[in-house]
């Protein structure tokens, strides 16, 4: 018998006692409560723990799909990349970092922007890319945050920014610095015409972002146990030397204390979003008595629906 056959025999029958593999990422364990979940049990709950809450990163992908009404997005801007204008290098060269960073997220820059409906809403959004350098902010991010608020100016429409970063991009230095007053400029034009901007803070949304637009919003949402601020919680306490509150800088910290308005799990943020919009005065009114609530997530009744 040839020995691969001998090979294959072992793998189909193995010894008593013998381990046998698992495909990797088929469980995911919960940071929070240490509950093994089926992965794709999982991604069918928006990566929600099933059994405490506990919000699992989500790829940027699967966060449009579960927020833009299906067939409705158009994304904008997507051949936008990053240059090198300072000729940065640390450890690797900050091309090569992009490099990496495009070769890993399958994308240009650490933002995606774009128009679609929400909950039957038209709307201008935009969403931070994690997985591409930790959803830092240099001139392109700046400069795609500001055609989101400008595209709301000019057609007509609210905006809605999804913010999870780690600050701006050191290696761009003041040019990413300089997107803070950019942004928060587009977003000041915004809120003169009288159009509306809802930020929803992910986890994490730190630095110039959190200083910047990512607080300027007519109404500020959370996710919960997201950790929002501007240094992160370990420097400030290295900094000034002593303990900080329990839960300090966590979306609930931040609402006790007036930051944040609402804390809206990721199972209900759409129908939330679609509602408070209509509260605004965008789309159609859809009357209470045409939704029902199930395990917490509004349902929207088509049959008796306007």
């Amino acid at each position: 018998m040839a020995w691969w056959r001998r090979k294959k025999d072992a793998l189909e029958r193995p010894e008593p006692g013998g381990k046998v593999s698992v495909p990797a990422g088929l469980w995911t364990k919960c940071d929070s409560c240490s509950e093994i979940t089926y992965t794709e049990e999982l991604v069918q709950n928006l990566r929600v723990c099933p059994v405490c809450g506990h919000h699992h990163v989500m790829p940027t992908g699967e966060r449009i799909a579960t927020t833009v009404d299906p067939g409705t997005w158009v994304e904008h801007h997507e051949h936008l990349c990053s240059g090198d204008p300072l000729e940065f290098t640390d450890s690797k060269r900050y091309k090569d970092r992009l490099d990496a960073a495009t070769k890993k997220s399958g994308r240009n820059d650490a933002f995606v922007c774009g128009t679609g409906k929400v909950d039957g809403v038209e709307a201008s959004l935009g969403f931070f890319a994690f997985e591409f350098m930790g959803g830092s902010m240099g001139s392109v991010v700046g400069e795609k945050v500001t055609l989101v608020f400008e595209r709301a100016l000019e057609q007509g429409l609210p905006a809605l920014v999804f913010s999870a970063s780690g600050g701006a991009r050191m290696q761009e230095g003041i040019l990413s610095l300089m997107q803070m007053a950019k942004t928060s400029a587009a977003r000041a034009k915004l809120r003169e015409a009288g159009l509306p901007y809802i930020s929803v803070l992910l986890h994490p949304t730190t630095g110039g972002v959190a200083a910047s637009f990512a607080f300027l919003g007519d109404l500020i949402l959370a996710e919960p146990r997201a950790l929002i601020g501007f240094a992160g919680p370990r420097v400030i306490q290295q900094t000034i030397g002593q303990e900080l509150p329990e839960g300090f800088q966590t979306s609930e910290f931040l609402l006790e204390h007036g930051m944040v308005d609402r804390i809206v799990s990721r199972l209900e943020m759409r129908d939330q979003i679609g509602l408070l919009l209509r509260l605004l005065g965008f789309g159609e009114h859809i009357p209470r008595a045409n939704q029902t609530m199930t395990d917490g997530v509004i349902i929207r009744d088509e049959a008796s629906a306007p």
